[in-house]
């Protein structure tokens, strides 16, 4: 097997070569240009596509789970048809998007809510059931040590200033370049009520911002310049929140998702 590390491939051209069962990890494939190159059975995450362009593809049996935005398929945004789907299965969806306080107090309200459903439904499960992964997909409790994370980060770090909010189990995602001083043991197996320990603290943590959120914050920026991650400058304060819910909301249905996988081999 050939192996190519830490090199510089820029320009090269690759034709008639066999790459099947090949893997690319944080592999820059910026402005290249593909012809008549077969994708059967292709497993690509956490990849950007920005600007990209595809003409004449075949799409059948394609799973894409992302975000949308001006995704243009012969000629129609897909993008505002496939929100409009979402939120019309999940009229709750909608309010992940507020724009006033009483907006952002409702949203957060709603995800606690929701996600005591979840825990709930999790705690059926034999524990060792939810460490397991899911077509490669984090487990339930890394899914938890995860959002645990971003609570640190966007609120902890960046709304409160705390430069080292982190603690020891939270897990940043897959794709993190990896920083000095933050914790990223992804083999880590603590129990769920370790995990959810720390969940409470977070998740307290962000219900006290909202709860005392004002109009004159939500207008604001934040500036984070200290070691470590996020370092931001002038970052909206409203974007900040507006993460954590994104992440509560999309890592809520991968869980349930999951979870009812797990239903079928138990």
């Amino acid at each position: 097997m050939t192996e190519f590390r830490e090199q510089d491939l820029t320009g090269a051209r690759l034709e008639r070569v066999d790459l099947r069962g090949a893997t690319f990890t944080q592999v820059s494939l910026n402005d290249v240009r593909m012809q008549a190159v077969d994708f059967t059975g292709a497993q690509v995450r956490g990849a950007l596509f920005h600007e990209s362009r595809m003409r004449g593809v075949e799409l059948v049996d394609v799973e894409i789970s992302g975000e949308l935005k001006n995704v243009v398929v012969n000629g129609v945004d897909i993008a505002p048809l496939v929100d409009a789907e979402l939120n019309r299965r999940m009229p709750e969806r909608a309010r992940m998007r507020p724009d006033d306080t009483d907006g952002f107090r409702e949203a957060w309200a709603i995800l606690e809510r929701l996600w005591e459903g979840t825990v709930a439904r999790a705690r059926r499960f034999p524990e060792a059931a939810l460490h397991r992964s899911i077509d490669d997909e984090w487990s339930f409790i890394q899914t938890l040590r995860h959002l645990n994370f971003a609570g640190a980060a966007w609120v902890g770090r960046m709304i409160l200033g705390n430069p080292s909010p982190w603690h020891r189990l939270d897990l940043p995602w897959d794709e993190a370049p990896g920083w000095d001083g933050i914790p990223w043991d992804r083999e880590a197996r603590p129990s769920l009520d370790e995990v959810l320990t720390v969940r409470r603290e977070r998740q307290a943590m962000v219900r006290h911002v909202m709860e005392s959120l004002t109009d004159e914050q939500l207008a604001s920026a934040v500036t984070r310049t200290e070691p470590g991650w996020p370092r931001m400058e002038n970052f909206p304060f409203k974007d900040c929140l507006g993460i954590v819910l994104n992440e509560e909301w999309e890592h809520r249905l991968y869980a349930e998702r999951d979870l009812t996988s797990l239903e079928k081999v138990n």
